[in-house]
C-alpha cells in the first residue's frame, strides 16, 4: 500500500465515520509504481445502508480528502462504477481496487 495512504489511516477512519462510509477503496496510480508527486488519488466510497448523499456532499467530501492528502482527489461512488456502461473500465477498476477502510 502507498505510504501516503498508510500514514493517514487515522484521518481516513475519522472521515469515513463522519460521512457514513462503509468502505473506502483506492485504485489507479496510487497503487502502482508510476505514482508521482503530481499524481491524483482515485478513491471509491461505498456508503452504509440508508445514507443519503447529494452531489454537494460528494464535492465537500472530495475537498476534505484533498486536505487530508495534500493533493488532488478523484472521488466516485462504488454504485457509479458498478452502473457504468463502460464495461472495460468498470472491470479494470473493480478488479484492481484495494480497500483502505472497511466499517
Amino acid at each position: 500500500m502507498n505510504p501516503l495512504i498508510v500514514s493517514r489511516e487515522k484521518k481516513i477512519e475519522e472521515f469515513c465515520k463522519k460521512w457514513n462510509v462503509r468502505e473506502l477503496l483506492v485504485f489507479g496510480s496510487a497503487l502502482r509504481a508510476d505514482f508521482r508527486p503530481e499524481s491524483d488519488i482515485d478513491i471509491i466510497v461505498d456508503f452504509k445502508p440508508g445514507s443519503v448523499h447529494t452531489l454537494l456532499h460528494l464535492a465537500k467530501m472530495e475537498e476534505e480528502l484533498e486536505r487530508v492528502f495534500g493533493r488532488r482527489i478523484d472521488l466516485i461512488t462504488r454504485k457509479a462504477i458498478e452502473q457504468s456502461r463502460n464495461h472495460i473500465r468498470k472491470k479494470t477498476i473493480l478488479s484492481t481496487m484495494v480497500p483502505v477502510y472497511v466499517a
